[in-house]
């Protein structure tokens, strides 16, 4: 599939898309006409928004204007392969081997694995184009309508304009998948992706998801503008990891948002390593009484990156529980920003929101900020929230080189030892020690993406 740009665009005016381009897209795809009708809804309100600029609140401290449309807003065609995705990405998760696997390379899908035990069981896990056309029903209900919308800000907008691939995770009611599910989407290509991440668990279902995102090294520009869809029923268990390493080139831009059922339990676990710029908006509904929503977050920002995350709990049933835990570190001219919000509707009593970012500064030109907040419109509540900075202390890395350890190595286990609490809540041992090397490169500079 080609999409041909038909005139320049910069960062103000955005990348130079069209109608046209929607209904080529759509029909190179075979989708059935609901999906044109969807595609072409969610183009008008892209095409009525102006791109965000420092003057919106919600972007006042990210600036874009860096970005090159021209560049960064094409469809690339490619025939990269398999071949062209790091050994380690394609790991199984496990040692007993995994529920199914997808690997998607710039867009096209390069494997798909799917344990038959599974599948007999009326689990669907499968490109979401293919589930477009053989589950029409059951996309049409969730697919951009409970979770990520088009009207949730320009990049949702294009996103549901023009999505180019993705996933689908469906385990009907009753169905526990033990095994877990693996996506990966890199990209070898400048220019732009448009994945898409949907998960429905229906009632007392349970499953485990792990999807990846890394490019090769380009010395164009690309753009990420995806978007992630979480949809938890009732007494549903889902574990869910996401992790980013995109190369310097890429700006993301990207809609996060679950929505969590009475009694239904999620840990969402996030990890960002890569990209030039990320701007990610994460939500968190809980929206049945007794549910429960863990996000668990690091990041790690070196060389000239700027990471800005945006977090949201939403208390949308009384008896709820939500806990938010993000670590981050930044060295040498790189930038991190967090903001946190916990909001409870009128009514909405006895709950219990949790949020802290914890920042670490490893160098004097790095810069973090952390912004907290809470909107509370009940009064039988329990929310706190916190935010700490912090350098590397003297008194631990003394002690550690008073037995015998280098200063670099001493160095190196304190900030080890700093992330070493969220890096445990992902489930799998094998990406565990992966994400901690990775870590170790950025500390270390050893990693060649660091400008």
């Amino acid at each position: 599939m080609v999409v041909v740009a038909r005139r320049r665009g910069d960062a103000r005016t955005g990348p130079a898309w069209t109608r046209a381009d929607v209904e080529e897209l759509s029909a190179s795809l075979d989708e059935p006409q609901w999906l044109l009708e969807d595609r072409l809804s969610a183009w008008e309100i892209a095409d009525a928004m102006p791109m965000p600029t420092l003057d919106d609140e919600e972007w006042r401290r990210t600036d874009i204007r860096g970005l090159r449309w021209s560049e960064a807003g094409r469809f690339s065609a490619s025939d990269a392969g398999l071949d062209a995705v790091p050994a380690v990405n394609l790991e199984p998760l496990v040692g007993a081997g995994e529920g199914g696997s997808l690997v998607f390379v710039d867009g096209r899908l390069q494997r798909s694995e799917f344990a038959t035990s599974l599948a007999e069981r009326g689990v669907l896990f499968q490109d979401l184009g293919s589930a477009a056309r053989e589950h029409g029903d059951l996309l049409r209900k969730h697919l951009l309508t409970r979770a990520v919308r088009a009207g949730d800000g320009k990049f949702a907008a294009l996103h549901a304009a023009l999505w180019t691939h993705g996933v689908l995770l469906y385990v009907p009611r009753n169905v526990v998948a033990e095994l877990p599910f693996h996506v990966v989407m890199y990209n070898t290509q400048p220019g732009v992706g448009l994945g898409h991440v949907l998960v429905v668990l229906e009632e007392s279902a349970q499953a485990t998801l792990q999807v990846e995102y890394a490019s090769a090294e380009t010395d164009k520009q690309a753009t990420w503008i995806g978007a992630t869809e979480l949809l938890l029923e009732a007494n549903a268990n889902l574990t869910y990891v996401s992790l980013q390493d995109w190369n310097r080139n890429t700006w993301e831009f990207s809609h996060q948002r679950a929505r969590v059922g009475r009694d239904a339990n999620l840990d969402w676990v996030l990890g960002v390593t890569g990209s030039h710029l990320t701007k990610a908006f994460l939500e968190l509904d809980i929206d049945g009484q007794g549910a429960n929503g863990r996000m668990s977050g690091f990041f790690f920002a070196d060389g000239r990156q700027m990471l800005d995350l945006d977090t949201q709990q939403n208390h949308n049933a009384p008896l709820t529980n939500s806990n938010l835990l993000f670590k981050g570190a930044a060295r040498d001219h790189a930038r991190t920003l967090w903001q946190g919000m916990i909001k409870s509707l009128p009514g909405m009593q006895r709950i219990d929101g949790y949020q802290v970012c914890r920042n670490m500064l490893l160098g004097d030109e790095a810069r973090m900020d952390a912004i907290p907040g809470l909107e509370i419109e009940a009064d039988d509540v329990k929310c706190s929230h916190a935010a700490t900075f912090g350098t590397l202390e003297e008194e631990p890395i003394f002690y550690l080189m008073s037995r015998g350890i280098s200063r670099p190595e001493a160095e190196l286990m304190v900030i080890r030892g700093f992330f070493d609490e969220l890096l445990e809540r992902v489930p799998f041992e094998r990406v565990r020690e992966r994400l901690q090397a990775r870590v170790e490169s950025k500390i270390v500079g050893s990693n060649g993406k660091n400008h």
